[in-house]
């Protein structure tokens, strides 16, 4: 961890260039996502067919894109059985925490007029599973069930299957989560497969979920002709801490999102001198039981330490990172969160570590990175809802508000607008 003191011109540099983090990398892989979203949307299933072949070494043609019936209700009884009571929980406490999201229409009465909004759920949501180093079932309940209560008809999975395999528990989670088919396709390719429709893969109407560099740079470009949720970075947690935290805790939380991805971005940031080197000494003897020890080594090399000289100080710090995770772990940390301003979650006190909102909670764990959730929020129900307004004159209002709406049209060089007012109110209201 790379230490750095308030007032020094390392601190100021430092803290810039962690403010600065968001890039996608987009400049490195744009030039080969776009040809893969060009070739998907002329060629669909056969372009999408090679593209799989290729990166996923899985023939489509023989057993198709979709996952059978019967291999998910396969995969589900092969699932250990305290594994599927964990996910069913896990499930139900997201699915409560999102109802709490919907949202409903309103109308507004004036004098002779009613002006509202109808909020509807969209057809199809497709929902991005990644592969490869792990298997991520969370990320499939945490994608699918807001679609599900936002009231979607139809959703969709697209997971990442090196060898045409699915993880079964994956497959349990779709299940479980109520999802309509899922399609063993990755990358880029089922991006592309998602926004524009292929022969077998439907158009869907919003794509959520979290990806690599190439699903992120896919995602970004195809929005417009299709909603997203966000665009999703690498792994981020930021503690926020003073002399009372816990070092094991601390450490624990830091390793826990550092073994994510040699990208990840931690950081801690503290007024307190004695608890750096504690931390470390933790970071180190931890690290050694872990598993992910390369990943942990590459993560860790690039993290972040500010030292500060107050409270208040350590909040700014925290506010111009605007992490994915924020753990505060102080004397009141209810109080210090008072402060915070940019976060997408922010796990309070010693005894909720990142891991439980990562899994069993019920919040989302599809968050804003980069410094984004400066204006992103985590994702919900809305990322699945589309809203219409509604207006309705009867002729006294309109009337009454002509004369307003021809001013302000021939301000604006719009004939035809106060034209189309002037025509309904210089008769008696006919229709």
């Amino acid at each position: 961890m790379r230490w750095h003191r308030s007032g020094t011109a390392g601190f100021r540099e430092a803290l810039g260039r962690a403010e600065g983090r968001g890039s996608t990398g987009a400049e490195k892989v744009s030039p080969v996502v776009g040809e893969i979203l060009r070739r998907v949307r002329e060629g669909g299933d056969a372009a999408l067919a090679e593209y799989t072949r290729r990166f996923d070494r899985f023939d489509p043609g023989r057993k198709g894109f979709a996952v059978p019936r019967r291999e998910i209700d396969a995969a589900w009884r092969r699932v250990p059985a305290a594994l599927r009571r964990s996910l069913a929980l896990a499930a139900e406490r997201i699915e409560a925490f999102h109802r709490h999201q919907v949202e409903g229409g309103f109308g507004i009465s004036l004098s002779g007029a009613t002006i509202g909004q109808r909020v509807l759920p969209v057809a199809r949501a497709g929902v991005y599973v990644p592969g490869g180093k792990a298997a991520y079932p969370s990320t499939l309940l945490m994608n699918a069930l807001p679609a599900r209560v936002a009231g979607v008809p139809e959703v969709v999975a697209a997971c990442s299957a090196p060898g045409g395999k699915v993880p079964d528990v994956v497959l349990a989670a779709a299940r479980i989560a109520g999802v309509s088919t899922v399609y063993r396709i990755g990358g880029a390719q089922a991006i592309a497969a998602l926004a524009y429709g292929t022969e077998s893969v439907p158009r869907v109407d919003v794509i959520s979920g979290p990806g690599n560099a190439y699903v992120t740079e896919a995602k970004r470009r195809v929005f417009g002709s299709v909603g997203i949720d966000m665009l999703a970075g690498p792994s981020e947690l930021v503690v926020l801490a003073d002399r009372t935290a816990n070092p094991v805790y601390v450490a624990a939380d830091l390793l826990s999102q550092a073994e994510h991805d040699e990208d990840a971005f931690v950081a801690l940031v503290t007024s307190s001198r004695e608890l750096p080197p504690a931390v470390e000494r933790e970071l180190a003897r931890q690290a050694r039981s872990l598993p992910r020890r390369e990943i942990l080594r590459g993560s860790l090399s690039r993290a972040e330490g500010f030292l500060t000289r107050s409270l208040r100080e350590t909040v700014e710090v925290v506010n111009r990172l605007a992490p994915e995770h924020l753990a505060i772990a102080t004397l009141d940390p209810w109080k210090d969160f008072s402060g915070i301003r940019n976060a997408g979650t922010v796990f309070l006190g010693p005894f909720s570590p990142v891991a439980v909102g990562d899994y069993i909670a019920g919040i989302n764990h599809t968050l804003p990175t980069g410094g984004a959730s400066r204006f992103s929020s985590p994702l919900g129900v809305a990322d699945f809802l589309k809203k219409i307004n509604v207006v309705s004159y009867e002729f006294s209002a309109l009337r009454s508000d002509a004369p307003h709406v021809v001013r302000l049209a021939r301000k604006e060089g719009l004939a035809a607008h106060a034209q189309a007012v002037l025509l309904r109110t210089r008769g008696r209201g006919k229709r």
